[in-house]
């Protein structure tokens, strides 16, 4: 999200102001916990002046937080709460959320309802599994490259070429390569596996949620052991796939 002008910048309730401060709370979420005001003013490109006061009023908003020692700039705590706001409005989330534990049970791993944001995959919902089969594993509950994932692979094959080409730029070479030969494939696949983000992650298997329209709105997947056998993950396809229909068919009558 490139800064706008000078003059943009400096003109209160513009459109300048919005992107401005939406582009600074995008730069506090990905650098350290806490950031210097001119680290801040010399990545995002906007002066030391305009930074300081879009971040003054985003403080007084709880949007993003100071602190009183460094004096350094982080996220707030008001984002906490309207995202768990946004979360419950979801229809997608409050379909699949009765499904989940009898997917969980039944297949034994972390069950998670995954979507793309932009070019990373958050976990919206999730039911932790026992943790048996999978190793000495603890998933971290961060965003994840969309592409490196059933979840991003499943959707964002199915997206608009823009956004496609926005996460193959976020990607190493050789899962961009893969990613560049397999997308039709991902685009028409009724599920997915991976393996895991690292050694010692359970591979996981996914199935996207689609919608009547057409439109791809998430993904229901699942954790495997990590010797998953073909019938295994057969079992966790039928179980993920019955879910997804039910929740389909509850989104048809919303």
């Amino acid at each position: 999200m490139p800064p706008l002008s000078d003059a943009l910048q400096e003109a209160p309730g513009s459109l300048g102001t919005v992107r401005n401060a939406a582009l600074l709370l995008q730069l506090l979420a990905e650098g350290p916990a806490f950031q210097q005001l001119t680290d801040l003013a010399d990545r995002s490109g906007l002066s030391l002046a305009t930074v300081h006061r879009l971040l003054r009023s985003l403080v007084l908003a709880d949007l993003v937080e100071q602190d009183p020692q460094s004096s350094r700039y982080g996220l707030g705590p008001e984002l906490t709460r309207l995202s768990h706001r946004r979360l419950a409005r979801l229809p997608v989330l409050g379909a699949l959320a009765p499904y989940l534990g009898q997917v969980r049970d039944a297949v034994g791993g972390t069950v998670r309802v995954d979507v793309v944001v932009r070019t990373a995959v958050v976990s919206i919902d999730r039911i932790d599994g026992s943790g048996a089969g999978v190793g000495l594993y603890r998933d971290p509950h961060g965003p994840r490259l969309a592409l490196d994932t059933v979840a991003g692979r499943l959707l964002l094959s199915r997206a608009d070429d823009e956004r496609w080409k926005q996460a193959l730029a976020e990607v190493d070479e050789p899962t961009r390569a893969l990613a560049e030969h397999e997308r039709d494939d991902w685009a028409k696949a009724a599920w997915l596996r991976a393996d895991g983000p690292f050694p010692g992650a359970p591979p996981e298997v996914g199935v996207p949620v689609i919608n009547a329209a057409g439109m791809p709105l998430a993904t229901l997947v699942a954790d495997l052991p990590l010797t998953a056998s073909p019938e295994q993950i057969e079992a966790a396809v039928a179980h993920l796939t019955r879910a997804v229909a039910a929740a389909v068919r509850t989104l048809g009558h919303g």
